[in-house]
């Protein structure tokens, strides 16, 4: 998925050529813990931490005028740039669940519109467009994605289709799932919607810092993604991307009507212009979304700062060194507890992620045990400090709702420190099982 190679960052940077070694020290890590989380949490570079002290002192006490600044233009335009888009298609927000709370009540929905998603996604999803089903009288259709180590996208892919309906406006789905890991379709799916006329709500969460993507070029109409895990910024960062443009070759479709709720500078009297229906924006709505009265000056600032550290160390390589980790992180867990315990996709490359869910229980029905789940990452966390956290999510055909060990990799990972940490799991298992 690389997109970045070619947009002429500086390959003299020496953070280009650096020993994952070497980069590994940029982090604040603890070093008595194996950070195997990142699908909750990332962790921080000092640079990053840094940033968030100097600009926070820099702004207490003075005289400065602090709506401006809020509004993030030079940093949006610089994000923006790493991932294919434009100023005015680009946000800083406090976090993806803000970012999707804001998508899904800015929609045109109305009473018998009906909207596709998985029961796989993340609470602030299902729970925002419950909101709207109450609010509204929207139809919501939850499907529930299969699991396993064998998963195809055709498999995901079709599920979508048969449950699309004349009625249905929106497809809505992640780019990784939380629970299972799974990389979704997703310009398979954005392909879909298109055929059908519909409008993409993508929780990226999880994609900044992981892909090197262009967000352009997949075709969704709105991502929300979170600025603190993969991409390692601070805690309350995230970026909202809101299609604004249209560009025929990623989306031939019209730009959803879409009304940018909790905005400072949308028109006091009258409307907008009516949106583009060209490759020229009509109106600035990452303006329209990004003014909302004052804003952690600092955060923004750190969370840029993250942005540029990837682009100097380069987003393809840091891509394909999470991937590869997980890769090895994989076959691990294949040889410590079958191909078989494993919820995450493995055979389609296509839906392999970096997030890896997995029963490490022998008896089946442990895997609705929540109490052994917790007890399993407790000790993990507790007595050998591996840090990695469980998941709950349905799955096609069970009665129960299961449960699942993750583990998550990332650049600051290293092959020894995964090997350790799946054998501890290994014997902790067999202890427990």
């Amino acid at each position: 998925m690389s997109h970045t190679a070619n947009l002429g960052h500086p390959t003299a940077d020496p953070l280009r050529t650096a020993s994952w070694d070497r980069l590994r020290e940029l982090f604040a890590l603890d070093p008595t813990t194996i950070h195997l989380n990142t699908g909750t949490v990332g962790a921080m570079p000092y640079e990053v931490l840094d940033t968030v002290d100097r600009v926070t002192r820099e702004w207490t006490g003075g005289l400065m005028d602090v709506y401006l600044p809020a509004m993030f233009t030079e940093y949006r335009t610089a994000i923006g740039r790493s991932y294919g888009v434009d100023v005015d298609e680009m946000v800083i927000c406090h976090n993806a669940t803000e970012g999707v709370a804001r998508v899904i009540n800015g929609l045109d929905l109305h009473a018998g519109d009906e909207v596709v998603t998985t029961s796989h996604e993340c609470y602030s999803v299902l729970s925002n467009f419950n909101l709207v089903r109450n609010r509204h009288g929207i139809t919501l259709k939850v499907i529930t994605p299969p699991s396993g180590h064998e998963v195809a996208a055709d498999e995901i892919v079709a599920l979508f289709e048969e449950a699309i309906t004349p009625r249905t406006k929106v497809l809505a789905f992640a780019a990784v799932t939380l629970f299972t890991g799974t990389m979704m379709p997703i310009r398979r799916l954005c392909d879909l919607a298109q055929r059908h006329g519909l409008t993409t709500v993508v929780d990226g969460a999880l994609l900044p810092g992981m892909l090197d993507a262009d967000l352009r070029a997949l075709g969704v109409d709105f991502m929300a993604c979170s600025g603190s895990k993969f991409q390692c910024g601070p805690l309350g960062t995230g970026l909202l991307y809101v299609r604004n443009k249209v560009y025929p070759e990623h989306n031939p479709l019209p730009l959803p009507t879409f009304w940018p709720v909790i905005s400072t500078w949308y028109p006091m009297l009258g409307s907008p212009p009516p949106r583009t229906t060209t490759k020229v924006e009509s109106c600035n709505m990452g303006d329209y979304l990004q003014s909302a009265g004052s804003a952690s000056i600092a955060r923004g600032a750190a969370l840029a700062k993250a942005c540029e550290l990837w682009d100097r160390i380069g987003r393809a390589r840091i891509e394909r060194r999470i991937m590869e980790l997980a890769e090895h992180a994989r076959g691990r867990l294949i040889e410590a507890f079958g191909a078989e315990s494993l919820y995450s996709p493995g055979v389609d490359p296509a839906l392999r992620s970096p997030l890896i869910a997995f029963n490490p229980f022998r008896a089946p029905e442990d895997a609705w045990n929540v109490k052994k789940f917790n007890a399993f990452v407790h000790t993990l966390e507790e007595e050998h400090r591996i840090w990695t956290r469980w998941t709950e999510f349905d799955v096609p055909g069970s009665p129960h709702q299961h449960y699942a060990a993750r583990l998550t990799t990332h650049l600051f990972n290293d092959h020894a420190e995964i090997d350790r940490a799946v054998a501890v799991m290994a014997r902790l298992a067999e202890r427990m099982s």
